[in-house]
């Protein structure tokens, strides 16, 4: 007798698998990571088989039997992953096994299939019938030719020679070919910007050294706690983990590499696929359901052997891996954002102690906890020989507001760019116009109806936008309290300030990037592209223009109002500040024409800025974590973060100081409880937030995982919308 133990897919909280199964011969082979439907009370359910076991602790007459098998499943070293996350990040079984599952599997059974297309190739009677010069038609003929090249799918057919279905089917009949069932691949399309090269280059004596330093690694049970490949922006980074990813190859094993956002790397993607061809698979959200899908089944059967994406590539279900590389490891999108809230880089880490793996995190801006935790490889100098680019604070305390957001010294290094041809970045990292509308008149200030915050300003649109609940309202012509027509639009973003540089530096072309030019698919790859092509341009955006690129005609990069994140009342806001201005810098400067860097900001003497000016990470991140240590904050320590929010500010008070005393009296010895604490109202929701740090990190999760679960079983959390985020970023 053989007992599956299933988890179910469910979204409902309070339901705890795994429940038994009596596994029946009609099903085949099951085993950790099948997925299977299951009758589940009067209902059909999905569900993933987490233990197999002999015996069950209920008789077995009173164990139901699994209706079906559903899809390929997954692997069992990816669900011992997805039951980790589930306790790691106080989530549930089920979403956490739905990380780790094909796509398309989910509560509904499974949703995506492969696409199936008939595919024919000639016979040798048919190979006669054009020798023999056989009465054929003339769309006949024409397929048979077709088919002489290989085996086609009727829809290649039909796309060379304008050949219907009707037509092969009666060339089946006559024994001229023979037809067949196949998966067709559903390509993903647009991942790659620029012309890769698709051979390797000479690597540069640092280059060489950290390879052989890497490499040497591979194999050593440790490796799996990370090697920090800590480069300047212009190294050679990427040439590493290719020359890394081909050794892990040749050994048979497979490889990961995480990017931060598929999107804004798109030149790391095509650098990867045009060196290792069709054994790259890219696995991201933009894709295509199918796409996904046909991506993900290439990895699991090892058609596959490297896998190319952001944060979820790190559940590629590949076997013997081998290196899980992490691109640019400091940036903020490897937190998911959503339940379960996983960090890439932990689960990366877990998963690269499981398996035996190399992991390797790459950045010329390191995380404190990475400086902090990991050995480091360095690459101290740029890949062409070129020196960092000068690094120029501009003190906007002492500017003419009359100027308007640009600096009159940034208005003379972009007009140098214009006149010689070359090519600009500009960052400010808000979107939209203005960021504020306010009357002069009466000073009635336009606000969100649902949300604490202002209203964005949208000239293009003529909106304005909250973008937090995407409210939205037309511009008004005049204040809807007093009538009064003398409209200020304070502030500046990327809208303004994309009008300023077309209107001043006309007749070159200027490119925005942002959320609101780059929504859709191939949004980002469309806009970089085409800032490629320009021989002289300038590209506006937010800190995705920051993120990765690499144009070496850009000779200017400019930050206006670089200091804005350390407004922040957040102890990451230094780290966060000093890695913007040093990934833009690195945007500049990367062919022998050099390059500057332009810094506009109201704090010149604050650490991330002078730093920053320097290039220098190491007494950045030297300073950063003395302050830590004394403030007890990462990596000295542990966050926890529980948010509630409830449409009645009664309820969310209510329950927020329950929430607090119960954990008072669970978390283990030394935790600390700051809050419950206010935040702004969003959606319409009052919200409140409670920080536990402590360090002891297991046993801390552990309390309020369980603190969290029983209230919600008591229903005494009833109208409260409740978010556990384990490292809050």
């Amino acid at each position: 007798m053989s007992i599956a133990r299933v988890e179910p897919l469910t979204t409902a909280r309070a339901l705890r698998g795994p429940f038994d199964y009596l596994i029946p011969e009609r099903l085949g082979e099951v085993g950790v990571g099948t997925v299977l439907e299951v009758p589940f009370g009067r209902r059909r359910i999905t569900g993933v088989v987490v233990e197999m076991a002999e015996r069950s602790d209920l008789p077995p007459e009173k164990l139901a039997e699994p209706i079906r098998v559903v899809g390929t499943g997954t692997t069992p070293d990816l669900v011992d992953l997805g039951r980790w996350i589930a306790e790691e990040y106080c989530s549930t079984p089920a979403r956490g096994l739905g990380l780790v599952l094909p796509p398309g599997t989910g509560t509904g059974g499974e949703r995506t299939r492969f696409r199936v297309e008939k595919s024919s190739r000639i016979t040798e009677a048919g190979r006669e019938a054009l020798d023999n010069g056989a009465r054929l038609g003339a769309k006949q003929k024409l397929a048979l030719t077709q088919l002489l090249e290989g085996e086609l799918t009727g829809r290649q057919i039909a796309a060379r020679a304008g050949v219907d279905s009707s037509t092969l089917r009666r060339l089946e009949e006559r024994g001229l070919i023979e037809r067949r069932n196949v998966n067709v691949r559903r390509r993903p399309t647009g991942a790659g910007v620029g012309n890769a090269a698709t051979e390797a280059p000479a690597l540069t004596g640092d280059q060489r050294a950290a390879v052989d330093a890497l490499v040497a690694r591979l194999g050593d049970l440790a490796a799996g706690e990370g090697v920090l490949l800590n480069g300047v922006t212009g190294s050679g980074k990427t040439e590493v983990y290719l020359a890394v990813v081909e050794e892990v190859l040749a050994r048979g094993r497979t490889a990961i590499v995480l990017v931060p956002e598929i999107g804004l790397t798109p030149q790391a993607v095509g650098r990867f696929q045009a060196r290792l061809g069709d054994r790259v698979a890219v696995l991201h959200s933009a894709l295509s359901a199918g796409q996904r899908f046909d991506e993900w089944q290439r990895l699991m059967s090892g058609e596959a052997t490297v896998c190319v994406g952001p944060r979820s590539a790190v559940f590629a279900p590949l076997g013997n891996l081998g290196l899980i590389v992490i691109d640019e490891e400091h940036d903020s999108s490897y937190k998911q954002e959503g339940d379960p809230r996983y960090d890439a880089r932990e689960v990366a880490r877990r998963r690269a102690t499981a398996t035996g793996s190399l992991l390797v995190l790459g950045t010329a801006t390191p995380r404190p906890e990475s400086w902090e935790r990991l050995d480091r490889i360095d690459l101290p100098a740029r890949v062409d020989g070129q020196s960092m680019p000068p690094v120029e604070l501009v003190d906007m305390r002492e500017a003419d507001p009359r100027q308007g957001p640009i600096h009159r010294r940034t208005w003379e290094a972009l007009a140098e760019v214009r006149e010689k041809g070359q090519k600009a970045i500009v960052m400010i990292n808000r979107r939209g116009f203005a960021p504020w509308l306010t009357c002069r008149t009466c000073g009635h200030h336009w606000g969100c109806p649902n949300c604490d915050v202002s209203l964005i300003v949208h000239r293009e649109s003529g909106q304005l936008i909250c973008h937090h609940c995407n409210h939205a309202e037309p511009l008004p012509g005049r204040c809807s309290e007093c009538g009064g027509t003398t409209l200020s639009q304070t502030g500046a973003g990327t809208q303004r300030i994309e009008r300023l540089l077309a209107e001043e530096l006309a007749p070159m072309p200027v490119f925005r990037l942002d959320a609101d030019t780059s929504a859709g698919p191939g949004g980002h790859a469309g806009i970089l592209s085409a800032f490629d092509r320009e021989e002289s341009a300038v590209l506006v955006g937010t800190q995705m223009v920051a993120k990765g690129h690499d144009f070496p005609e850009v000779t200017l990069a400019a930050i206006l109002d670089a200091d804005a994140t350390l407004r922040f009342p957040d102890f990451r806001a230094e780290e966060r500040t000093f890695s913007l201005v040093t990934q833009l810098a690195g945007r500049s400067g990367r062919s022998r024409a050099g390059g500057r860097v332009i810094v506009q900001t109201l704090a010149p003497n604050a650490p991330s800025m002078s730093n920053a000016a320097t290039h220098d990470s190491a007494s950045f991140l030297a300073g950063e974590l003395g302050r830590r240590r004394e403030l007890g904050y990462p990596p000295y320590s542990h966050l926890i973060r529980v948010q509630l929010a409830a449409e009645g500010e009664p309820d969310v008070d209510r329950a927020a100081g329950l929430v607090a005393d119960r954990l008072a009296e669970a978390l283990p010895p030394g935790a600390e409880i700051l809050g419950p604490a206010p935040m702004f109202r969003a959606r319409n929701r009052y919200r409140r937030r409670i920080l536990i740090r402590s360090g002891t990190r297991a046993e801390s999760i552990a309390a309020v995982h369980s603190t969290i679960e029983a209230l919600l079983a008591d229903r005494a959390l009833r109208k409260i919308t409740l978010a556990i985020d384990v490292d809050p970023q």
